[in-house]
């Protein structure tokens, strides 16, 4: 039983999907196509940057799907994959859940690129820079990272909003609240408490207006049938009901992105080879959260010739 899963923002890289690209017409097109849907050159800020362009969140979010996406044609058309013959389940991080219901053809590429440049547009503009902020806790499981937000929260928001692996959480909410916690860590037994070079305070409550956003879009543009089960940031469980994800995605805008979790789930669903495309990010997690699950990374051509090979 295999999972194929997909990163999220952080993942992103000027470069990315270059050699793809020069290797492949199957990246080419996907790369063409997103940058066709969305009327801009996105491909070259990739390509060539500058960094800043590419780290803006309505760039890297559809910058990242296109990657991924690209590693997963290359992967049906020269490695003859079939995803929903060797896919029990997708999953992805944050935006990622966007790319694996693009891998599950619940959303075309076009619109998925469309949804995402939206989404990160409606996240950027839903709390005025220098309000929000996120810090990434180390050395802090779950307990331990709740009773610090609890503690610092002091009427502001500070809130979990992931929950990684064993040793990393990532909290989100008002900067100021985001500060204390960072400096009651050692009060708490966690190593160390480090602010998030973010625009924005992502998966908290202030981005109800980009839920409220990508409620009316995602009305507009419903995600279709999965040919693959997805499992669900917000939930940590399996779905494959188009209106219950249309409705877990406008959730997991402000909800917690629950990856731990959705690792244990996945083993404990008889997963034991989870497989990452288009970054190193996720997989590394997973082997903390959980033991005997098989981890692979797929973002070069090597790397897509050797799983084509094992497939």
């Amino acid at each position: 039983m295999r999972a194929f899963v997909f990163p999220g923002q952080g993942s992103q890289k000027v470069g990315m999907g270059v050699d793809l690209a020069e290797a492949s017409s199957a990246a080419r097109e996907v790369f063409e196509e997103v940058d066709d849907a969305l009327g801009q050159k996105l491909f070259a800020i990739m390509r060539e940057g500058p960094d800043e362009a590419l780290t803006l969140t309505e760039n890297a979010q559809p910058a990242i799907m296109a990657n991924a996406i690209a590693v997963l044609r290359v992967l049906e058309k020269e490695g003859g994959l079939v995803l929903a013959d060797k896919a029990g389940f997708v999953a992805g991080h944050s935006l990622g859940e966007y790319t694996a219901l693009c891998a599950a053809s619940a959303f075309g590429l076009a619109d998925t690129a469309r949804l995402l440049k939206l989404r990160g547009q409606a996240m950027q503009a839903a709390v005025p820079v220098g309000i929000g902020a996120m810090a990434v806790l180390l050395g802090a499981d779950i307990e331990k990272a709740q009773a610090l937000a609890d503690a610092a929260a002091e009427g502001e928001v500070c809130t979990v909003a992931n929950d990684n692996d064993p040793g990393q959480v990532v909290l989100s909410g008002h900067k100021v609240a985001i500060d204390r916690a960072i400096g009651l860590v050692k009060d708490f037994g966690i190593k160390r408490g480090m602010a998030l070079p973010v625009s924005a305070p992502f998966h908290c409550p202030l981005m109800q207006p980009a839920a409220d956003a990508m409620a009316e879009a995602l009305a507009r543009t419903p995600p279709g049938l999965l040919r693959v089960a997805l499992f669900a940031n917000v939930t940590a469980a399996v779905v494959t009901d188009p209106a219950e994800v249309q409705r877990l995605l406008v959730e997991q805008v402000t909800g917690r992105v629950r990856w731990r979790e959705s690792a244990v789930a996945m083993k404990e669903a008889g997963v034991e080879h989870v497989i990452e495309l288009g970054g190193k990010v996720l997989a590394p997690m997973i082997t903390r959260s959980v033991e005997d699950v098989r981890v692979t990374s797929v973002v070069t051509m090597a790397d897509i010739e050797a799983l084509a090979k094992e497939l």
